[in-house]
């Protein structure tokens, strides 16, 4: 093996260090500042979109914040608005009642009346026909009619022990 003749080992030691060298300054001042600067560009990129994503979480997150306190608010808004609704409609059912309870309170009394008023003149009518058939009596009993003012006076008395 030519490699491990003691005759060509300075040589090729001398030729390593030359050619080691020689591709150290090529690495050092060609090939790793492009790999450092392509390394950093991405660098910069993956931190901006790190960035962008940061922002766009809280962005997020402010949105949803918002969201929820517009829903909170709307929902308060509607519960109100509810409760209100309720009691217009409370009012305005115990109104009707009310004013419904009054009209059936004057529709009564005035059956009552219509009522009294057709009593009175159902005893008027038995008072009349008490009379006529008292006095025909006394008439077919005595063979003679009694005067109506005693009749009366008398059926008014015989009226008043009973009620």
């Amino acid at each position: 093996m030519p490699q491990l003749d003691i005759n060509t080992y300075l040589p090729q030691v001398f030729w390593l260090v030359i050619t080691f060298s020689a591709l150290f300054l090529v690495m050092w001042r060609v090939a790793v500042p492009r790999i450092a600067d392509v390394l950093e560009a991405r660098q910069k990129r993956l931190d901006d979109h790190l960035d962008k994503a940061a922002e766009a979480k809280k962005e997020a997150e402010e949105t949803l914040a918002t969201y929820e306190q517009a829903m909170s608010e709307a929902r308060a808004e509607a519960g109100a608005l509810i409760n209100k609704v309720s009691a217009e409609i409370s009012e305005e059912a115990r109104k009707r009642e009310a004013e419904l309870a009054e009209k059936l309170g004057q529709k009564i009394a005035e059956s009552e009346k219509e009522i009294e008023k057709a009593i009175d003149g159902a005893m008027e009518n038995v008072r009349a026909v008490a009379l006529e058939v008292a006095a025909k009596a006394l008439d077919k009993l005595i063979g003679k009619a009694p005067s109506k003012k005693d009749l009366a006076k008398a059926i008014d008395q015989a009226g008043e022990g009973h009620p």
